[in-house]
């Protein structure tokens, strides 16, 4: 009961921010609240961007098997190239006064081949020598991002300004592995937990041509953040930023087609940090922006379902996670009104 409220809370916590992001953005260029609120902008833009890295699927151990992990999949986005949509409402000179901001970033990844899915697998109960493994060619089919904040924009002198602030965030992924191989110790005698030497005459298999595993990961975070900048060389602005919380709620959907089996993961607080940098040239009403950050996910903890294809529901089959590591490069363009 108390994990579901927590889930509850932060799901209305990351609505209830997204909306307030999206009615100041939207209230912007009305002309009462303009006139309230004179020395704001409203600004569009457009990004291309860059993502490299990779996503964990992790399942921890049970009771009788000794390694670290029972099994973690690896999959790999090296690279994914999106599209995106930046909305953003601030102070037209933050250096004068203190004041608010509010804004809306959205990325639609490029669907394909995004490196491979390695799957490792750790079943023996005499030790922790990995047991299975398995590679296959990655490809996603959805990537989705929606990054919303809200804050203050404070100066400090004449040069430099700090802005803490609040943000929400959604990741959407989506991956099949199809193709490649897989290694398998042996089992001596079958199910007994006693595996051999996985180099000791292993069971080898070829997936040539065969869809292998879906697997969809949806991310839901809240974070504080603070940015700190200067604008004593515009029209270059510089700006550097850091966010961190434990959190981090994360859904999985994991579908082993050969083995007609389904896992539902529902896990919680793994520590996210996200440092960021920013380099913006600013040309009349145009801002030219390069921005580069890393997004890391610590291991993520909780309840796993199974179901095979011919059972009608779902029951407990352990404790699962997930966590991700991302490096981001992206330019963008935007015009304030």
């Amino acid at each position: 009961m108390r994990i579901t409220g927590i889930l509850i809370l932060m799901k209305n916590a990351s609505v209830l921010t997204g909306l307030i992001v999206i009615l100041l953005l939207f209230s912007a260029k009305n002309p009462v609240f303009c006139e309230i609120l004179p020395d704001y902008y409203f600004s569009v833009g457009t990004h291309f961007g860059i993502t490299y890295g990779q996503t964990f699927e992790l399942v921890y151990p049970t009771a009788q098997t000794k390694g670290e992990l029972l099994s973690e999949l690896i999959w790999d986005m090296k690279p994914i190239f999106y599209l995106g949509l930046n909305l953003e409402y601030g102070l037209e000179n933050i250096m004068r006064s203190a004041g608010f901001f509010a804004s809306l970033s959205f990325r639609a990844g490029i669907p394909g081949d995004s490196g491979v899915i390695e799957n490792r697998d750790w079943m023996s109960q005499q030790n922790g020598n990995l047991t299975h493994f398995s590679s296959h060619t990655n490809n996603t089919r959805e990537f989705f991002m929606l990054d919303a904040a809200i804050g203050a924009s404070i100066p400090i002198g004449k040069n430099f300004y700090i802005k803490p602030f609040l943000s929400t965030t959604w990741m959407h992924f989506a991956f099949t592995g199809r193709d490649g191989y897989g290694i398998y110790a042996r089992e001596t005698p079958p199910l007994s937990g006693v595996f051999q030497d996985i180099n000791d005459n292993p069971v080898t298999r070829s997936f040539d041509g065969e869809d292998v595993i879906h697997y969809k990961q949806d991310w839901f975070i809240i974070a504080a953040g603070i940015s700190a900048g200067t604008k004593m060389f515009y029209p270059f602005t510089f700006d550097v930023s850091f966010l961190i919380s434990p959190l981090t709620y994360c859904t999985a959907d994991d579908v082993h087609i050969e083995r007609g089996i389904r896992f539902l993961d529902y896990a919680l607080f793994g520590l996210y940090m996200e440092p960021r940098i920013k380099i913006t040239f600013s040309i009349e009403r145009f801002d030219l922006s390069l921005e580069a950050a890393y997004r890391y996910i610590g291991r993520t903890r909780g309840p796993s379902y199974a179901r095979t294809n011919t059972q009608s529901s779902f029951s407990s089959s352990g404790q699962a996670g997930s966590s991700l590591s991302l490096y981001e490069a992206r330019f963008l363009l935007a015009y304030r009104f």
